[in-house]
């Protein structure tokens, strides 16, 4: 449905802008209100070719954009997808710019595109008729899809479409199968020495990320043991066991506490300042704690140290080999797995014309299906039509759909 027509500097119009509601809209005006105008913006918009004689005098260029609102399951919302137009929600943009010296530039959904493609997607919009204009009626596939709306079988021609494509992609893998037996079982098997590789590092690991991480940290920690021993038996004389250097801190502060609670009694000035220190005192106290228990931890492995070294260079190689970060090496691992799953279906030709005579057979039921539905509406609505037409100034007149088998199997 057109929800919104924009137009600038086109031909005598300087600046408008239409939005349209759902069902029927009529213009209206005396000759010469420029309503061809508006017919020949959207016109533009739509594919249809434009020069420099659309440009409003004195302006740089023209435009026109026309909105769209659409289904997410129609047949344009699936054309837009495989054209990679796609966006949010339910709005097409169709934008069309013409300069003054005549070339022209098409956007869909704000993505430069060629003219033709403008086109295509105007088949799914609108049909501009006039006398000796063509129109969608005349084109077969929009016969059909009129057929198949009044049937209701718009859903099993889909499913038709569907089917066909995934028997025809069975079709060319067996055939490029067949084509190409002895290269894809030697791509397979360097696939699977790569998988191998990485199964061995423990990339395909559920939790790689943080086994990754927690090597990193047992590596950093082991390879300076000897410094965080060191480190942490200095500050824990420092701090509670004293030595050649005097009082431990802790014992210090203790003393220091007790002193200044006495003189509290003096002056309770003194209250605030010797809670702050005693409350540092526990502080310390907890912090000796934690260091006895991490010391305690703490151990030289020189072995262990080895394994990590070892291990890490072998991740670091296998990612810097695939030009990837160690981190996203799971993600590879599911390419090369997925690709190397193809190939073994590859591998084996004759479970691949299996599932291709299945795929065939499940084709053609639904074909068969789509077919018959289609041949008994035709009769019906062909009588419909017929009848209506005598009432319409055109008795005598008969109208009949023909369906036509195609020589070839078809989506």
């Amino acid at each position: 449905m057109l929800s919104r027509l924009f137009i600038r500097d086109f031909v005598i119009v300087d600046r408008l802008e239409l939005e349209f509601a759902a069902g029927f809209t009529a213009l209206t005006g005396e000759t010469g209100a420029g309503k061809s105008i508006l017919v020949d913006a959207l016109s533009l918009a739509l594919g249809e070719r434009g020069d420099a004689g659309v440009v409003r005098a004195g302006a740089a260029s023209a435009e026109v954009s026309a909105e769209f609102r659409y289904e997410p399951d129609s047949p344009l919302a699936a054309w837009l997808a495989a054209s990679d137009f796609a966006a949010d929600g339910d709005s097409l943009l169709l934008r069309r710019v013409v300069d003054a010296g005549g070339r022209s530039r098409a956007y869909i959904n704000a993505t430069p595109a060629p003219l033709a493609q403008l086109r295509e997607a105007a088949e799914f919009l609108a049909d501009i008729h006039g006398q000796h204009a063509h129109h969608s009626l005349l084109r077969a596939e929009a016969q059909r899809a009129l057929l198949d709306a009044h049937a209701g079988l718009t859903g099993l021609a889909r499913q038709v479409a569907e089917r066909y494509g995934v028997w025809q992609k069975l079709c060319e893998a067996r055939a490029n199968a067949e084509r190409d037996a002895a290269g894809a079982a030697r791509e397979r098997e360097e696939l699977l020495w790569a998988l191998q590789e990485l199964e061995a590092l423990g990339v395909a690991a559920a939790d790689w990320a943080n086994n990754w991480q927690e090597m990193n940290q047992e590596h950093g920690r082991l390879s300076h043991a000897a410094s965080l021993i060191e480190g942490t038996a200095a500050a824990l004389a420092v701090l509670d066991e004293g030595g050649a250097d005097g009082t431990p801190v802790l014992a210090q502060i203790e003393t220091l506490v007790a002193r200044l609670q006495a003189l509290t009694g003096v002056d309770p000035g003194l209250a605030e300042p010797v809670e702050l220190i005693a409350g540092a005192e526990i502080q310390l106290q907890e912090a000796v704690h934690a260091l006895r228990r991490y010391r305690d931890r703490l151990e030289i492995e020189p072995q262990r140290l080895a394994e990590l070294e070892t291990r890490l260079a072998a991740v670091v190689a296998s990612a810097r080999k695939q030009r990837l970060s160690p981190e996203a090496l799971p993600g590879r691992y599911a390419e090369l797995k997925a690709r190397a799953e193809e190939l073994a279906l590859v591998a084996d030709p004759a479970l691949l014309a299996a599932r291709e005579r299945a795929a065939g057979a499940d084709y053609r039921r639904l074909a068969q299906e789509l077919s018959a539905g289609r041949a008994a509406t035709a009769a019906k609505l062909g009588g419909l039509v017929s009848a209506a037409m005598q009432k319409l100034a055109m008795a005598g007149g008969r109208f009949e759909i023909a369906l036509e088998a195609l020589p070839e199997a078809s989506s």
